[in-house]
């Protein structure tokens, strides 16, 4: 059981197409503590990535803060973030669900010629590709059992002891989840999950 009053500094993790960030938003503007998307400092003009050390840096600065919400699964700062957070929220949706949710979002992104980040869209040539290192979709749906067993195994472990570990596996335990934050507010002493 977690108590909302305890919950500062939340990591929300999951593969591509989870829901990570749509949570991590409305977590935040619950808690009324920042968030941050990983993606967006990861992914700079033209799709490159920030150099290692700098990505540590930006990353281990704002993981300093007194509360936040850092969405995102990039193991060269999960130590930072996950050395300061109090909680991390496990976005674990069956492959279907995840699946549905990436092409659907994908799609949606290319035809509406989104921006993400820094002047990035996802492109056509992505959306059809099989290519895990071009397509999120393929990605996500190559990496599921790879995220379902890091995830299981890091609750597991006596290192990560330090943290909660809120596992949500369905649209309704997402839903649930917020009401109770939402119905019990930032600062309630009653537990929230």
């Amino acid at each position: 059981m977690l108590r909302s009053a305890n919950v500062r500094r939340v990591s929300v993790v999951g593969i591509s197409g989870s829901g990570k960030s749509t949570l991590a938003r409305q977590l935040a503007a619950i808690l009324d503590v920042p968030h941050l998307e990983l993606d967006g400092i990861h992914h700079q003009p033209d799709w490159e990535p920030l150099p290692k050390d700098e990505f540590r840096r930006v990353v281990g600065a704002e993981a300093a803060a007194d509360g936040w919400v850092i969405d995102g699964n990039y193991g060269t700062v999960q130590p930072l973030v996950w050395a300061r957070a109090d909680t991390v929220v496990w976005l674990d949706l069956p492959k279907h669900t995840v699946t549905r949710q990436v092409i659907w979002r994908t799609f949606r992104r290319v035809a509406g010629r989104e921006e993400l980040w820094n002047g990035n869209r996802e492109r056509w040539q992505n959306f059809f590709s099989w290519d895990p290192g071009q397509s999120i979709i393929s990605w996500s749906w190559h990496k599921h059992a790879e995220y379902r067993a890091r995830y299981s195994e890091a609750a597991a472990a006596p290192a990560n002891s330090h943290l909660r570990f809120v596992r949500l596996t369905s649209r309704r335990d997402v839903d649930l989840f917020l009401s109770g934050v939402r119905r019990q507010g930032p600062s309630a002493e009653r537990p929230f999950v």
